[in-house]
């Protein structure tokens, strides 16, 4: 799978190198703000200097004219900022395939990316983990079977992060939950991302928990959402819809197995 990288940041490195480590695919290029050492290439930057992937362009010469045409791969993933999908909007008309991981999104970015869905897959997510996701899918399921429990949503990250998280808040709001009442917030060093759904019954607690020991976990992430969506010609996807279908396909295969 040939790949696009749109970010440099802090966890674009994480998943640049990611895509570098996995055997099954070759970062052809990342786009960055910065002009920096352009044309230079990230494996080097990462110390793969034996496997050189993912040649630096900055974001001007993305918008050039033909861009995509001429530097083909078959998804894009993005990690930059939330003004990026206009800067690679173009390549859904080549079919490429898009992966966003963009933590905040307007309305109306949410409703262009749908527009791109039209004319390729595209595949958004604000916390593209697979175990954030997975906790999400497994807490709807435990809340059909307990609907009483008393339910609190505990969510832990580095101590300059700011406001809520936006997955705690997304899980409160699937379970329908008050945001204000029932997410509860932890800020100190050392800690990449931690959230935790506790169902509380009479004679017992159930926890359903996720962390994020490494920025690579996004990465990992980013690639399965890509490889899931590699036989879909165009439509939106969540990471939330192809864990929940892989989840339930696995249960119905097991039980024809059994």
């Amino acid at each position: 799978m040939k790949v696009g990288l749109f970010g440099f940041g802090r966890t674009g490195h994480e998943v640049a190198e990611e895509i570098i480590n996995d055997p099954d695919c070759a970062l052809l290029w990342v786009v960055r703000n910065s002009k920096e050492k352009n044309h230079k290439f990230a494996s080097d930057f990462l110390g793969h200097p034996e496997d050189r992937q993912g040649e630096f362009f900055c974001k001007e010469e993305a918008q050039e004219a033909g861009f995509f045409k001429s530097h083909p791969v078959d998804v894009i993933i993005d990690f930059s900022s939330p003004s990026g999908l206009y800067e690679y909007a173009p390549a859904a008309d080549e079919g490429i395939h898009i992966v966003s991981a963009i933590s905040h999104y307007e309305p109306r970015e949410i409703g262009f990316l749908k527009e791109l869905a039209e004319r390729t897959a595209v595949l958004h997510s604000a916390n593209i983990t697979l175990g954030i996701n997975f906790l999400l899918v497994a807490s709807q399921i435990l809340q059909q079977i307990v609907p009483n429990a008393d339910i609190e949503v505990i969510e832990e990250h580095f101590r300059d992060k700011r406001g809520k998280s936006g997955s705690a808040l997304k899980i409160a709001q699937k379970l329908g939950l008050d945001p204000v009442e029932h997410v509860n917030s932890i800020r100190v060093g050392g800690i990449v991302g931690k959230h935790e759904v506790v169902f509380g019954l009479p004679n017992q607690t159930i926890r359903i928990s996720h962390e994020a020991i490494s920025r690579k976990a996004f990465g990992t992430g980013a690639l399965f959402a890509a490889r899931a969506m590699e036989e879909e010609k165009k439509g939106f996807f969540t990471m939330e819809e192809i864990i929940r279908k892989a989840f339930f396909k696995n249960i119905a295969v097991n039980s024809l197995l059994t």
